[in-house]
């Protein structure tokens, strides 16, 4: 189940006094959570303890926020109905995917609310994020005379804004989430965002999959991953995954690679020992760690140990000994 901040009412009605609000978290998956209004699942997928932090400012319908991860992961993310969502990667990051289709400097990503989106993020990611109602949306591009194409909004994922109108946003949302920021104006903190949101969108043009294969390629990966979340706790083989999605096995590591930017084998045991790290989170008091690693299909203990600290940079013993 995706983690979820609820401290707002649902559908982004936050609190009239807009002010800067910072949380970090030393875990992905709490990490995930402090974001609000936000159903997220995070899997780590880089070697090394985790850092996380969210610089945000909640408005009414209105979300700004800057997020950092230190490590590379594999997102499952959901905001809330009625909504859109922008991505504004900052300057001079590494390549990140959404639902499979690869993000470069001049690109932004784009989703509806109430919609399933997967995102690969490299170590060191920070990313601007703007959620909108869209009525709040509509409204604001009547007064300004801005046409939106909901199509391109709702269905690309990728768009393509041009260096100086990404340069100008990006300056604009910096300063509104300084924690020096003073701006004693709620209103019009809201209509700076509008305004360059709106910016944005007059110059976006929707940069959709090039060619047909990316949609085969998509549907392998996906065929093949609810499988695997179907059967975590056994021991699925590549032949497998090839029976299940009819490809060869050629074809499975490509698609995985592209897709998601790990091989089929290595997204099982990453998934795998995020899972772990859930339970071991979530545990009551009594539970053993070789009993949920059991649970999720590792029965060499040994190894699994030394996995599990090569991927989170601490043993399992020790989370169990952290949790709450």
């Amino acid at each position: 189940m995706l983690n979820s901040k609820m401290d707002a009412p649902k559908g982004g009605d936050f609190s009239a006094v807009s002010r800067v609000c910072v949380s970090e978290a030393y875990d992905a998956d709490l990490h995930a959570s402090n974001l609000t209004n936000w159903q997220q699942e995070y899997d780590q997928t880089s070697r090394g303890g985790f850092y996380g932090c969210i610089v945000e400012l909640p408005f009414d319908g209105l979300q700004v926020f800057c997020e950092h991860t230190s490590q590379a992961l594999q997102q499952k993310c959901v905001v809330w109905p009625d909504s859109v969502w922008l991505g504004i990667p900052l300057a001079d990051q590494g390549e990140s995917r959404i639902n499979g289709l690869t993000i470069n400097e001049n690109n932004i990503m784009c989703r509806p609310g109430d919609c399933d989106f997967q995102l690969s993020t490299p170590q060191d990611y920070d990313l601007y994020g703007l959620v909108v109602d869209q009525s709040k949306l509509i409204k604001m591009a009547a007064i300004h005379g801005v046409d939106i194409n909901w199509k391109e909004l709702t269905e690309y994922g990728r768009l393509g804004v041009p260096d100086k109108t990404l340069e100008e946003v990006r300056f604009v949302l910096a300063r509104l989430l300084s924690v020096q920021n003073k701006e004693s104006s709620p209103r019009l903190q809201q209509e700076l965002v509008m305004i360059a949101l709106l910016e944005v969108l007059k110059m976006e043009i929707p940069q959709p999959a090039k060619t047909q294969s990316y949609c085969h390629r998509k549907k392998v990966v996906d065929v093949a991953r609810q499988f695997l979340d179907q059967h975590l706790d056994e021991p699925v083989t590549v032949t497998q995954l090839c029976e299940i999605t009819n490809v060869s096995r050629r074809t499975l590591q490509y698609s995985f690679e592209s897709i998601l930017g790990v091989s089929p084998i290595q997204y099982l045991r990453i998934s795998r020992l995020n899972g772990v790290r859930r339970s071991l989170v979530q545990a009551k008091n009594g539970q053993a760690v070789s009993d949920i690693a059991a649970q999720w299909g590792f029965w060499h203990l040994s190894q699994f140990a030394k996995d599990y600290k090569q991927l989170f940079g601490e043993q399992p013993s020790q989370t169990l000994e952290w949790r709450g």
